[in-house]
């Protein structure tokens, strides 16, 4: 490993996880470290005394361009777009930019696996992991999920296998980033607050590949057009798979079976109807892991015995409990329409919506359709509930409820249910406008159903 920063001076904004992550990392290297956030340090309500202990350097609060004086690096956190005016500036004075994601991989020993898409990210990425396992190899999982990459990419043993789930906001800065596996499972438009066209989205997107060789491999979406038409930009080689057609090449969905075909070889995984997590969008989850471990040599029968056993992941379509023989899901992990409508999708009509949160201002055309069409009841709360609310009347939908607090949208739901309905958190909306996180608002769900039971 060329350690690069040795010596240089490094400023890593973002105080969150990755950047306390990537500052802990680099201060072991060697680097002369400060950390900052725009927040002061009332706000950001974390002991940072063992990071000023090690010799970082903190600086909270407002940020000008002092601090970019003999500045060698500049490290972004996720959460730190890459438009700001510091970073801009940073640029301007020939400094590198680079986010933390980029900074694991220039620092790791191993080849990297890495997932994107708009949806399906976490699961897959999750499915790839425990196949992966069956090799008997030491597995990382990390990226966007879990702990960040760079936190343990110095302890990672050389035979180990490395995947990471990878969003487009850690590929803002990630110019030479390179995965021997990359996989794309889908693309609509989301954070377009940040990104400000899918244009740029989907250009985040291809940089997972961008720099790849011709002996790497991307694993396509056949289904998705906008990722189908990425293949002729895959420097090495682009591997499709598709749950609606069968391929000459791939992996892909035939007699009920997922089958594996490549370089004149035809491998049988499991049937659809074998594999523990339900939904369409599972299936296409399931193809794709399945398309990145037969190129990281993980069996079909060892793949076939995860998706046999995988119960899925926490928030996302995850059953909470049954209440007067009524189920409870949670789907926090909707932040977008699209990602909710899978979940719509994945019941057969009946459902009591609690949806809304942080407004991203997507379009709402087809989700309201399949609210009319799934939807008894709709629940709306948050930032986006007069959005939403003006949406469903002009789509004919009646039953909808605008509610203030979290607590009452779920009272309210089992006041009005009852079998066969289900109840379902689903919000297609991110959390930020009630919560820290997607995870603390499907936590927070989950303890006021157990409450009602």
């Amino acid at each position: 490993m060329d350690n690069q920063f040795r010596g240089k001076k490094v400023l890593v904004l973002g105080a969150g996880v990755s950047g306390i992550s990537v500052a802990r990392i680099l201060n072991r290297l060697g680097a002369i470290v400060t950390l900052s956030d725009s927040k002061p340090a009332e706000e950001i309500n974390k002991d940072f005394s063992a990071l000023a202990s090690a010799g970082i350097s903190l600086a909270l609060g407002a940020q000008d361009e002092t601090l970019l004086a003999d500045l060698n690096y500049l490290i972004l956190s996720p959460g730190i777009s890459i438009y700001i005016p510091l970073v801009k500036a940073a640029q301007e004075r020939g400094i590198a930019v680079c986010s933390e994601i980029e900074v694991a991989y220039r620092l790791s020993r191993v080849p990297i696996i890495a997932i994107t898409g708009t949806n399906g990210k976490t699961t897959t990425t999750t499915l790839v992991g425990e196949m992966l396992k069956k090799t008997e190899r030491p597995v990382v999982v990390g990226g966007n999920i879990g702990a960040a990459l760079s936190e343990q990419v110095l302890d990672i043993a050389e035979n180990s296998l490395v995947v990471a789930e990878i969003s487009s906001f850690q590929m803002e800065g990630a110019a030479y980033f390179r995965p021997h596996i990359a996989a794309i499972l889908n693309l609509t438009p989301d954070h377009l607050d940040r990104h400000h066209t899918i244009e740029i989205y989907q250009k985040m997107k291809e940089r997972i590949f961008s720099q790849q060789q011709a002996e790497d491999y991307t694993i396509l979406n056949y289904d998705d057009p906008i990722v189908r038409d990425m293949a002729v930009r895959v420097p090495g080689q682009a591997v499709y798979f598709s749950r609606k057609q069968r391929l000459s090449s791939g992996i892909f969905v035939q007699d009920d079976t997922i089958r594996i075909s490549w370089q004149g070889n035809i491998l049988d995984v499991c049937k659809i109807e074998e594999i523990k997590i339900k939904g369409a969008h599972n299936i296409e989850n399931a193809l794709a892991a399945c398309g990145v471990c037969y190129f990281s040599g993980v069996k079909p029968e060892d793949m076939a015995q995860v998706l046999k056993s995988f119960p899925g992941v926490e928030h996302r379509i995850e059953p909470v409990g049954i209440i007067n023989g009524v189920s409870y899901y949670n789907d926090s992990k909707a932040t977008n329409p699209e990602s909710a409508m899978k979940a719509l999708e994945a019941f057969p009509g009946h459902i009591i919506l609690i949806a809304g949160g942080k407004d991203k201002n997507t379009d709402l055309t087809e989700f309201m359709k399949l609210v009319k069409e799934r939807v008894d009841y709709l629940i709306l709360l948050g930032e986006a509930k007069d959005r939403f609310a003006s949406e469903a009347i002009k789509n004919g939908i009646s039953n909808i409820y605008r509610i203030n607090t979290f607590e009452d949208s779920v009272i309210l739901a089992h006041k009005l249910s009852e079998p066969p309905q289900v109840v379902l958190l689903s919000p297609a909306c991110a959390s930020y406008d009630m919560f820290n996180n997607y995870e603390e608002r499907g936590r927070i769900f989950k303890d006021l159903v157990h409450r009602l039971g």
